[in-house]
């Protein structure tokens, strides 16, 4: 009864607001004199977004005395203002301001956030910047995501001297990983969080990649772009009838073996190393103690097109190898997080046990909690989304992630709903219709009690074009005549 008090007044008071004009707020320029804890306002302008203006904030906070948090706060003015609060994670190792995401949402009627989670790098996927520095480490892992929550809070109160009804986290990638993090870490600070493609179990990323690399690297083992483009059409006529993309990846077993080289044969065919490799990328880590993959790799489909494989895992072509993003991050990941040794060559990693001693050392970036009995308590809700063909960071990782909180919280439909997006690669993009207007759906199901089922993903963002239906895990949709519904699926891909 409190909280649907609380609510009723907020609205209340909003409407007052919008009737009674820009006068009810603090000036925008007047914003620079408020006092924050261990921070201070570098800047406030207006600035026009959209068809209205919003106040922008700059912030650089100091929560330790190793810590440099950067963080912005856009606020739309007057009636252009919903009332509403999102806070917008970032990509890679971060290292600036998100600002197109935070002006994009402030244009859509939100007040926006979003932080350089702590350092400062033009490159994302630099990590230099952890060398010596355990406090800035930390403030990536979690801690620049509560000082600007915490100091948004304040700001878009003071601005507006009125309460704001809901506040919602989304993001994709890192930003993903932060959502997760926000609702294990912070289950009270949001009603609602988006979490896209999470790198919520970040250093297992780092094992993944490091077992790819090396047998990539191994002689004979890079895959060039005649066997990226043998893979995938050989994976599309086994499981799409020859479609651009696969609709049901959960039941598409491919085996590479069968394309190696016969004797004699040099062609349209993959060497044994080669084998070897797509196997592993594929896999995922193999522990070598055991044999077993101790986590998953990527799913059959789109090794070839541009922003995949060739972008993520095995570059263009064997010269530029190196400057894969995948390479990169993983490189500078145990190079800089876990073993603070710039000449460390993880092509040269144990992938058991010192492994392990890597793993536990960057144990503060993770969030692969699944208990989430205080998020759900709060009355939050959480909508995940990744797609099947994911370079970056493997489908079945969601998988496992939403199979281990069902298995410790019982039915998570009251609250959790995940979605596997057919087609689609890190976070957007691919042959298949991948658009969806996910933090509306997001506002339905915490504003209005709507939860979600099936979903419409289009082939552009305005929703023209192609569509493709999208059911919450573990169903699948299935084409009866001309229609597409959802079905519960018996099978579940492989978590590994």
């Amino acid at each position: 009864m409190r909280t649907h008090l609380f609510a009723a007044a907020a609205v209340a008071a909003l409407g007052a607001f919008g009737a009674s004009g820009a006068h009810a707020e603090t000036a925008c320029a007047d914003m620079a004199k408020t006092a924050l804890p261990h921070a201070e306002i570098t800047a406030a302008s207006v600035e026009k977004v959209g068809k209205g203006e919003a106040c922008r904030i700059a912030v650089s906070s100091h929560p330790t005395k190793d810590s440099n948090i950067k963080l912005e706060v856009w606020i739309p003015l007057g009636e252009a203002w919903n009332g509403k609060f999102v806070q917008v994670g970032n990509g890679g190792f971060a290292g600036s301001v998100p600002v197109g995401q935070i002006r994009g949402m402030a244009a859509r009627g939100y007040a926006a956030a979003g932080t350089d989670d702590g350092h400062q790098t033009p490159v994302g996927t630099n990590a230099s910047w952890a060398l010596g520095h355990p406090e800035k480490l930390t403030d990536f892992g979690w801690r620049a995501l509560k000082e600007t929550t915490d100091i948004s809070k304040t700001l878009i109160s003071a601005q507006k001297n009125v309460a704001f009804i809901r506040s919602y986290f989304a993001g994709c990638s890192d930003g993903g990983r932060e959502a997760l993090m926000e609702a294990q870490r912070f289950p009270n600070d949001f009603d609602g969080i988006l979490a896209g493609a999470p790198a919520n179990y970040m250093s297992q990323l780092f094992g993944i990649s490091a077992a790819q690399q090396q047998a990539l690297s191994a002689p004979g083992g890079y895959l060039d772009a005649p066997a990226l483009q043998l893979l995938q059409s050989s994976v599309l006529k086994q499981c799409a009838d020859g479609g651009p993309f696969v609709r049901d990846p959960a039941a598409c077993h491919f085996d590479p073996g069968k394309l190696q080289c016969k004797a004699g044969q040099s062609d349209g065919c993959l060497t044994a190393p080669q084998v070897h490799s797509a196997r592993v990328m594929y896999d995922g880590r193999r522990d070598p103690r055991t044999g077993k993959v101790a986590f998953p790799g990527f799913t059959p489909g789109a090794e070839s097109l541009q922003q995949s494989w060739p972008a993520w895992v095995t570059g263009t072509n064997p010269d530029n190898h190196s400057r894969a993003a995948g390479y990169q991050f993983s490189s500078n990941a145990f190079k800089y997080f876990a073993f603070a040794d710039p000449s460390f060559d993880f092509l040269k990693l144990d992938l058991g046990a010192q492994f392990d001693k890597a793993h536990a050392k960057m144990a503060v970036i993770d969030a692969p909690d699944p208990n989430l009995a205080a998020f759900r308590k709060h009355g939050g809700k959480l909508i995940q989304y990744h797609g099947w063909n994911d370079p970056a960071i493997p489908a079945r990782s969601s998988i496992r992630y939403y199979e281990d909180v069902s298995k410790t919280m019982g039915d998570t439909s009251s609250f959790y709903r995940l979605y596997l997006v057919p087609g689609m690669l890190h976070c957007g993009g691919g042959v298949a219709p991948t658009n969806f207007d996910w933090i509306t759906q997001l506002d339905d199901w915490v504003s209005h009690s709507k939860p979600p089922a099936a979903v419409t993903a289009s082939a552009t963002p305005g929703g023209q074009g192609a569509t493709q239906l999208l059911c919450p895990y573990p169903g699948v949709a299935k084409q009866t005549g001309e229609a597409w519904s959802c079905t519960a699926s018996r099978r579940t891909a492989k978590k590994g």
